[in-house]
């Protein structure tokens, strides 16, 4: 009786144990962080990749798990957050809204803004 009793803790110990190392598992992030270095300077820029289609085609149709969904009819909202980047990548699911996405964004003056059309052009790095 006492053996089974062990066998049931050993067994519940290491299924808790899976569960908790799977719950561990970090999502790939939004925004990737580059280090260039040169004789002179290091020099560390930031990265986003925005997808412009609708919330319902950034779930239902699929994405790449390191962008943001901003859609394009909300993006004039999140110009500020934008402007943080040192570089914006733009996609769709053509390339024609992410065209005018970054006519927008540079109206507004951020600089090093990038259209890569479809959106299954994004390679996540891991």
């Amino acid at each position: 009786m006492q053996n089974k009793g062990l066998k049931l803790a050993l067994l519940f110990s290491i299924v808790t144990m899976t569960w908790a190392c799977n719950s561990q598992t970090q999502k790939p992030s939004n925004t990737t962080t580059t280090t260039t270095t040169t004789s002179k300077e290091m020099k560390t820029s930031k990265e986003i990749i925005v997808d412009v289609r609708t919330p319902e085609e950034w779930q239902y149709d699929g994405h790449a798990e390191c962008s943001v969904n901003y859609p394009l009819d909300k993006l004039q909202d999140k110009i500020n957050d934008l402007k943080t980047y040192d570089h914006v990548v733009l996609v769709c699911r053509s390339g024609g809204r992410a065209g005018s996405a970054k006519r927008m964004l540079e109206a507004a003056g951020i600089k090093n803004v990038e259209n890569l059309g479809a959106w299954q052009n994004i390679s996540c790095a891991n």
